[in-house]
């Protein structure tokens, strides 16, 4: 049975993945877009929709200090998901992100993504 198994490894170690899914993260937020592996591109979009639903409440200190905690690395990717990005979902009551299948990789036929905005 395959209940109750909620995220993709990725075929990584907890602190890579996770520093993965941060860097992939802030190039969504930075260029609005990602191109990535489908799998990747799921956990990335998870990832990106929490931090939208958690800023959209405003950038009040206990939201910018628990976005701070999920995207510790780049000031400049928080500042423009404040100011720029969660603003415009405010009314939206979820689904901030759309994956656009581009067909598979030639090196290793692996399903390649597109991640971006709604």
């Amino acid at each position: 049975m395959n209940h109750q198994n909620g995220r993709k490894k990725i075929n990584l170690k907890a602190p890579h993945r996770r520093s993965l899914l941060r860097n992939q993260t802030i190039h969504l937020i930075t260029y609005g877009h990602l191109v990535t592996t489908k799998a990747t591109a799921k956990e990335v979009q998870r990832f990106a929709e929490k931090l939208i639903t958690l800023a959209r409440v405003g950038p009040d200190f206990n939201t910018r200090r628990r976005a701070k905690a999920m995207l510790p690395y780049k000031d400049e990717a928080l500042n423009k998901l404040f100011k720029e990005i969660a603003p415009k979902y405010v009314e939206r009551p979820g689904g901030y992100t759309r994956i656009i299948p581009l067909g598979r990789r030639p090196s290793d036929t692996a399903q390649i993504a597109k991640l971006e905005w709604v």
